[in-house]
């Protein structure tokens, strides 16, 4: 299984992005696909999720109402859009893979992908 995550840049507070994860390798029936970020310094948190089959979707309290987490199965591709960006935002954000839903740390998913860097400029 192989995760390509695309899309992170520099923004200014209040504005937005759209990241894009890539899947290939397997087929993800059962699976969710969840977005996580990390600043310096700090531990890796979870953003977001989706179920792949049903389109099911989970957020952090920190980015309800502000990110949408949405999947192309016919494509293997997760999206998140992210609007009104704050600073507190930035960070290295990671797509990842697990079987099964509402799984919110890191060591219970199996799949990573390399990360793209989200900088929300004051």
């Amino acid at each position: 299984v192989q995760l390509q995550a695309s899309g992170g840049g520099l923004v200014q507070a209040g504005g937005s992005l759209r990241l894009s994860c890539a899947a290939s390798g397997r087929t993800f029936s059962g699976y969710s696909m969840s977005w996580f970020r990390q600043a310096p310094g700090e531990e890796r948190e979870f953003v977001c999720a989706v179920t792949w089959t049903i389109g099911n979707t989970e957020y952090a309290d920190s980015v309800k109402g502000r990110f949408t987490i949405s999947r192309d199965s016919t494509k293997k591709t997760v999206y998140l859009q992210m609007n009104s960006l704050k600073p507190e935002d930035s960070g290295v954000y990671y797509c990842a893979s697990s079987r099964g839903f509402r799984k919110r740390t890191a060591d219970e998913y199996d799949y990573w992908g390399q990360g793209t860097q989200v900088t929300v400029s004051s």
